[in-house]
């Protein structure tokens, strides 16, 4: 086998001595598998442009340390395109993976595209995953907790059978993700006519802290976002700055523990953002502030048999032909509705706007599309100024200004990017270098995570941001909403999949799913490349 070898050593002095890393260069046709296996901390695994054919299980379980991650990526302006011909075995399937980067490939074919089976501080970006046979990502192995991963910048598309964008957690709390970053992501068409399922993300019952940012996703088959409760497993989950249309069912789905916040919704099947029970959540600790949200029919938000608190404040709500706020069921007196304005009904709960308040609005349900306020029009500073966030779509500052929906008012027009499909282009979307704390997740006051007492008069519901998220009130049980799509868990190469059952009538979705390196003297530097291959 050829392989050619880039010498390079780096250094870090470390106390008395000095830590090496090894980068190491490989091509189609070379054991790239066996490559991997090998990395050790501080490693740099490079792949050559081409495509690198799959026929046999792909798996392997590495691990570098905060100091010393292991990064396998593409090499500067080449293209590695990893390729399985068939679904009979998962593309990659990784085992364990601590502290490591997989940067800039493309994979495609096989089963599920990249299966995470244990992971912590692992950091996919800037890859692509389509035309898979089943889910492009999952991580959802029975009883682990994927700790700080980072999903950036990815294209995700083409997906079949449950046909996931992303798979995160396990029905039940039977795994979490937990403290994450999915931020950046251009996921779309997971809507073929094979697909069962299909949502664009969705993270699983029990999964806490983790942030939804800037990402872009359409033309899919269940919800472009689907979450559930924390189960008290820790905070509310962050959606914000993301935009989306064509989503099959909702366009957001929550069940409780979230906040939702800046995004812009252009079309969905059902409702654009949905509140409703879901395993063992009920809508409560849920803040749905600043959304502009675009419905030809049904309704802009939704909340169903709340048990705890809701917020609504600030959206643009434009269902013309629905509801612009609904309410069923549940304890309506720990609901907040304030500040919101568009078209629909709304229980007199919104002032009036149209889409000429908007730059350049329709109801035609994807771009282009321009959903920044008009000047002189109903959205500008018309919002309760209690509720106002500390940033927009843009991330722009919103400096305590109640410019109702996902954009601050700025004379001099949207001084953002331009909705369309692709990426987004945003400030913020990749974080620093790996540390030995989380990742980066923002400021307590840019993400409203530092959650005061509940509101003192819980049954009038009079709550802001900063005092609604607070313990879970959830009941016992689902509710009834079985959720049987597939196994969380199994033996490699897949955990296969079977039908879901039927939604019910109110829309309720119910979806499936290494050791330290040597230290030299700081005069003695050797190149050592290791090559370890774990049994099969």
């Amino acid at each position: 086998m050829q392989r050619r070898l880039i010498t390079t050593v780096v250094l870090w002095l470390v106390g008395p001595g000095s830590v090496f890393a090894a980068s190491t260069e490989l091509g189609p046709g070379d054991n790239i598998e066996a490559a991997i296996q090998g990395l050790g901390p501080g490693d740099e695994l490079v792949l050559r442009g081409g495509l690198y054919t799959l026929t046999e299980r792909f798996s392997f379980g590495i691990a570098g340390t905060a100091q010393q991650p292991i990064l396998i990526r593409a090499k500067d302006g080449e293209r590695p395109h990893l390729m399985r011909p068939n679904a009979n075995e998962n593309l990659i399937d990784i085992d364990q993976a601590d502290y490591v980067t997989i940067r800039g490939i493309e994979f495609s074919g096989g089963s599920a595209g990249l299966r995470i089976s244990a992971a912590r501080f692992l950091t996919i970006e800037a890859c692509e995953i389509h035309d898979t046979g089943d889910v492009a990502l999952r991580a959802n192995d029975t009883g682990v907790t994927y700790e700080s991963l980072r999903i950036l910048n990815n294209h995700i598309h083409d997906t079949h059978d449950t046909g996931e964008g992303m798979y995160l957690g396990c029905n039940n709390d039977g795994c979490r993700l937990a403290n994450s970053l999915i931020a950046g992501n251009w996921v779309h068409h997971t809507n073929a006519a094979d697909v069962a399922q299909g949502d664009g993300i969705e993270i699983k019952e029990g999964s806490h802290d983790n942030i939804i940012r800037d990402n872009v996703i359409h033309d899919t088959n269940y919800p472009c976002i689907l979450t559930y409760s924390a189960t008290g497993n820790g905070g509310p989950n962050l959606i914000e700055r993301n935009v989306m249309w064509n989503c099959g069912d909702h366009g957001i789905q929550a069940a409780a523990d979230a906040i939702i916040r800046n995004n812009l919704i252009l079309s969905a099947g059902s409702d654009g953002i949905a509140m409703q029970q879901h395993q063992s959540g009920a809508p409560s600790n849920l803040v749905v502030v600043h959304n502009t949200i675009l419905k030809a029919t049904n309704d802009a938000i939704s909340v169903r048999s709340n048990t705890g608190n809701v917020l609504i404040a600030n959206n643009a709500l434009f269902a013309p032909n629905g509801d612009a706020i609904f309410i069923g069921g549940g304890m309506p007196g720990l609901i907040t509705v304030v500040g919101n304005a568009g078209q629909g009904n709304a229980g007199g709960g919104l002032a009036p706007a149209v889409l000429a308040d908007l730059v350049n609005a329709h109801l035609n349900g994807a771009p282009p599309i321009d959903l920044f306020p008009a000047p002189g029009g109903a959205l500008v500073a018309a919002g309760d100024p209690a509720q106002v966030v500390a940033d927009d779509f843009n991330g722009t500052p919103r400096n305590g200004v109640a410019d109702i929906g996902a954009y601050a008012f700025a004379a001099g027009g949207n001084p953002g990017w331009v909705i369309g499909a692709g990426f987004k282009d945003a400030v913020g979307v990749v974080p620093p270098p790996f540390d030995a704390g989380l990742p980066d997740l923002g400021s307590p006051d840019a993400d409203q995570r530092d959650l005061g007492p509940p509101a003192d008069d819980a049954s009038r519901g009079d709550a802001s941001p900063g005092d609604v998220l607070t313990g879970l009130d959830v009941p016992a049980g689902d509710g009834g909403n079985v959720d049987a799509s597939r196994p969380d868990a199994g033996p490699a190469p897949d955990a296969g999949g079977t039908p879901e059952v039927a939604r019910g009538s109110c829309g309720c979705t119910t979806s499936g799913h290494g050791g330290e390196g040597p230290t030299l003297s700081p005069v003695l530097a050797v190149l050592l490349v290791r090559r370890r291959r774990r049994a099969r």
